[in-house]
């Protein structure tokens, strides 16, 4: 077994562990600034939220991995590509993967507060776009998807412990 495929469970974890406190933080801002009626550019706080892509297969189109014959159903055509026509083989756990804050467009609600001096000529004031609930919601989310990547790394630890020790 080489050294490098025992370490994989580890990098995936790792990559789990890496994307969830990069969420627990953007939520943490969100919270934070819930309130906030006006930025630095003169307008409200936007929502943001965290966009995780692929940067690249770590098993390419047309490369050759030892393989059998077997039947497989395919219940979604989207579950595994054809090589053939472009689509991925399947998706290697070891890929890069690039993160992007992306900002939440919509409008914040509109509240009428004649005398704040950010009012509009009628009277309005946008408010941020944040709604601490589901932020709440998210946060929780993202702290049991953490403790699931912890319990997983604590796993591939102490099969690679117990590994060493036969």
């Amino acid at each position: 077994m080489k050294i490098a495929n025992s370490m994989l469970g580890f990098n995936i974890s790792a990559k789990g562990l890496s994307v969830q406190r990069k969420k627990m933080n953007l939520i943490s801002e969100n919270i934070a600034n819930a309130d906030t009626i006006r930025t630095q550019d003169g307008k409200p706080y936007r929502r943001k939220a965290l966009n995780v892509t692929q940067n690249d297969l770590a098993i390419k189109n047309g490369f050759e991995i030892e393989s059998r014959k077997i039947a497989m159903n395919v219940t979604n055509k989207n579950h595994i590509g054809n090589p053939r026509q472009g689509g991925p083989l399947m998706q290697g756990a070891n890929d890069g993967l690039s993160y992007d804050v992306v900002e939440d467009t919509r409008m914040g609600e509109v509240v009428h507060m004649p005398d704040h001096p950010d009012a509009d000529e009628k009277g309005y004031v946008e408010m941020s776009n944040v709604n601490v609930i589901t932020e709440m919601v998210e946060m929780i989310a993202a702290t049991r998807s953490y403790e699931a990547n912890l319990t997983a790394l604590n796993s591939s630890k102490q099969m690679a412990k117990d590994a060493l020790e036969i």
